[in-house]
């Protein structure tokens, strides 16, 4: 019998070894994860017993081990690492959805986000609009065109008037733009039209009362707002209370309309109706002119400049003119039993029975890790401890051995008892 107790060591330790070798063959494979060879004794079974004497060893299973590998940086922002449980869902050509902890993604021809092996990250796609589209997980396709232009629709103001300034009168009763003392400050923005041209808007505030002022604008120089005589018309005025807080007229934003003009570019813009300006931000304290904050809501035309991924999965696209929109959000999954998974190679598994349904969600969500862009997982693999588990599994390995020569060595003296 302890031929075949001597064997099933030799088969388990050649069985722990391959496990081994396998674990210090992946050491550098990124989102790899070691495996380790359970034992279970032998006993047979008969009636009464036998004694209580094993008759050997089997490998019972071979146990994955989903601790978390260390983290590096790397120089590729679709690089993606997983801090936490969880797997990246991916889909082959076939269709089969399978999962790794490997983040090495890239661009193909397409425009999808796939790994080394071809398959295709899965997750939320975004809309025209930015807006992630939450339901069913599909390959994740990244934009490939620009960024369509957005008019302006409402500007935002905030400045302070000087309250210690006098009234100014034109000494013709109309304000002469390229007279400093017609008015009494002057700032500029810039707005964009339907095509994303520039349009320049100045503004001009000239006090006309105690606590009153007058606000102009021109668009490209020439005056957005004139009166029956085609002079320059103000497009609203200020009152503000005693106190010099936010004015109490007007309380809403105004609207004015912008014509076409030629702007510096040389071309005719295209005229813009129902702009909304909001005053509500302007103060008359007794400080110098100054503007805090001027905003609107239109630009330009741009073209796809980088994409970032932040932690919770979402892939933000960013322009050449400065905006940047949701062009998707990753899914992961999780699983009850993640040593249930069946390993495929490539980096990849399968689910099974043993595993249990995923349970899908965005990074950072539930029990599922946050992503950090421009990193990898590395393997979980402890080379140190593995080359320790090598020897004593050798070791282990000429036990067994030495066990069969001592059997052949007793067996060979009772042959040959004459």
């Amino acid at each position: 019998m302890s031929f075949q107790q001597g064997l099933s060591g030799l088969n388990a330790s050649s069985k722990s070894l391959d496990v081994i070798g396998n674990n210090v063959a992946n050491a550098s494979t990124y989102g790899a994860k070691s495996s380790r060879a359970e034992f279970a004794d032998l006993y047979a079974n008969a009636i009464g017993g036998n004694g209580g004497v094993g008759i050997g060893v089997t490998v019972e299973k071979v146990s994955q081990q989903f601790s978390q590998g260390n983290i590096t940086t790397t120089d590729n922002s679709l690089d993606l690492a997983i801090k936490g449980d969880g797997f990246f869902e991916v889909k082959d050509s076939s269709g089969q959805t399978l999962y790794t902890r490997n983040g090495q993604f890239e661009k193909d021809k397409e425009g999808y986000l796939v790994n080394p092996q071809g398959q295709q990250l899965m997750g939320y796609p975004a809309d025209t609009t930015g807006v992630i589209q939450p339901g069913a997980a599909k390959p994740l396709q990244l934009p490939t065109a620009g960024i369509n232009p957005k008019p302006t629709s409402k500007i935002t103001l905030e400045m302070n008037l000087d309250a210690s300034k006098g009234a100014t009168t034109p000494p013709s009763g109309t304000i002469d733009f390229s007279d400093a003392t017609t008015y009494n400050n002057a700032s500029s923005i810039t707005a964009y039209d339907a095509k994303g041209q520039e349009v320049a808007l100045t503004y001009y505030v000239q006090k006309s009362g105690t606590d009153a002022w007058n606000l102009y604008v021109t668009a490209n120089g020439s005056s957005v707002a004139t009166d029956a005589s085609g002079n320059p018309a103000p497009v609203t005025s200020l009152t503000f209370p005693a106190n010099g807080s936010a004015p109490t007229s007007p309380t809403a934003p105004v609207s004015f309309d912008i014509p076409a003009s030629t702007n510096a570019a040389g071309a005719v813009t295209v005229p813009m109706t129902g702009v909304k300006l909001d005053l509500g931000g302007v103060t008359q304290y007794g400080s110098i002119f100054g503007v805090t904050s001027g905003v609107q809501d239109g630009y330009a035309p741009g073209q796809l400049a980088s994409i970032a991924i932040d932690p919770s999965g979402v892939i933000m696209a960013s322009y050449s003119n400065g905006q940047s929109k949701p062009a998707g959000q990753i899914e992961m999954a999780s699983f009850r039993n993640s040593q249930g998974l069946q390993p495929l190679g490539g980096n990849a598994w399968e689910r099974t029975y043993a595993s249990g349904d995923p349970v899908v969600g965005v990074p950072g969500s539930g029990n599922l890790g946050a992503l950090k862009s421009g990193a990898l997982e590395e393997s979980n693999v402890d080379l140190t401890g593995e080359l320790v588990n090598m020897m004593t599994a050798q070791r282990v390995y000429q036990a067994n051995s030495q066990t069969i020569k001592t059997q052949d060595s007793i067996l060979q003296t009772l042959v040959n008892l004459r």
